[in-house]
């Protein structure tokens, strides 16, 4: 019997009460008041936000405004953001970090999980950085991109007057969003092989899916199970679709000659251009004037060697 639709409205923090949304478990990291602990806060509304075409990658980070990781990100510029594997112990460990009203030496003084030095803070020995997890399998190191929207100025209060920023710093009399820059992005083996060698069901990493806080009892969330892989549908554009899109790249000093248009039939059509863009910075630099075969052998070379 086909089961049917019903409307669900649409109420604060809709993501969990008014619908089964699967997100991110992440402890964030940061310093507090006086730079000497690092206090974890239990985050999950932490997503992708610039991810190409920028003058950096970053993320997004939603918070109360009160948070200690608010706080901290307000103060000093800066957070981890630690990717754990899933067990129950792990998951209370996150449970408890996310208690709002503790201070960073109440949250940290039963922290169950080991700490270590960042990568920020091995290249930068003086300065001040939140540490990172060791048991983590992932750790974004980030830094606050303060000046989008003009939230420099935001400090620590009590209480947060309008006006509030649409999108960073302070954004409600209750709420704060963070871009965060990407400074580092670390991970374990042998997932590091995954993503420069390829993934499979042996070497995916085995991060686990939140589903929040629900019912007004219980916080929920999933283990990892590892994926299926299908295939990307094998629909080759022709030559003279790529010629086309070389001619609407408006480039006059960089030709691409049959052979090299021939290796770039496979690339999808929205990502073509993307691609096109980067043959042609890539001649630039190398003061190539027609891309042929060799050239395009020499550039996916590059791109393995810059992923690596």
């Amino acid at each position: 019997m086909k089961q049917q639709f019903k409307e669900v409205k649409a109420v604060d923090n809709f993501y969990q009460a008014s619908s089964f949304f699967p997100m991110p478990l992440t402890l964030i990291g940061t310093l507090n008041e006086d730079k000497t602990i690092t206090s974890f806060g239990a985050y999950s509304l932490i997503f992708p936000y610039y991810i190409a075409g920028k003058e950096h990658y970053a993320m997004v980070l939603e918070c109360r405004n009160s948070s200690n990781t608010a706080k901290g990100i307000l103060r000093h510029g800066k957070c981890t953001i630690n990717f754990l594997p899933y067990s129950k112990k792990n998951f209370a460990q996150h449970v408890d970090c996310g208690f709002p009203g503790d201070t960073p030496e109440e949250k940290m003084k039963d922290f169950k999980f080991h700490l270590s030095d960042s990568k920020s803070k091995e290249l930068d020995p003086q300065g001040d950085y939140p540490k990172i997890i060791d048991e983590a399998l992932q750790v974004f190191e980030c830094s606050w991109w303060k000046e989008l929207d003009n939230a420099q100025d935001d400090k620590v209060q009590e209480e947060y007057e309008p006006p509030y920023h649409y999108f960073n710093g302070i954004t409600s009399k209750f709420g704060a969003h963070f871009i965060l820059k990407i400074d580092h992005i670390l991970i374990k083996d042998p997932y590091f092989d995954a993503i420069i060698k390829g993934a499979n069901k042996k070497n995916f990493c085995p991060l686990p899916t939140n589903w929040g806080y629900r019912d007004s009892k219980f916080f929920w969330c999933s283990d990892f199970t590892r994926p299926d892989a299908i295939g990307i549908p094998d629909r080759e554009v022709d030559v003279s679709s790529v010629k086309y899109a070389i001619d609407r790249l408006g480039v006059d000093d960089v030709t691409f000659d049959d052979e090299a248009m021939k290796m770039l039939v496979k690339i999808p059509r929205p990502f073509l251009k993307l691609v096109l863009n980067g043959c042609v910075d890539w001649a630039h630099q190398n003061n190539v004037k027609v891309i042929g075969k060799d050239e395009m052998a020499k550039i996916n070379e590059s791109r393995k060697k810059k992923k690596a």
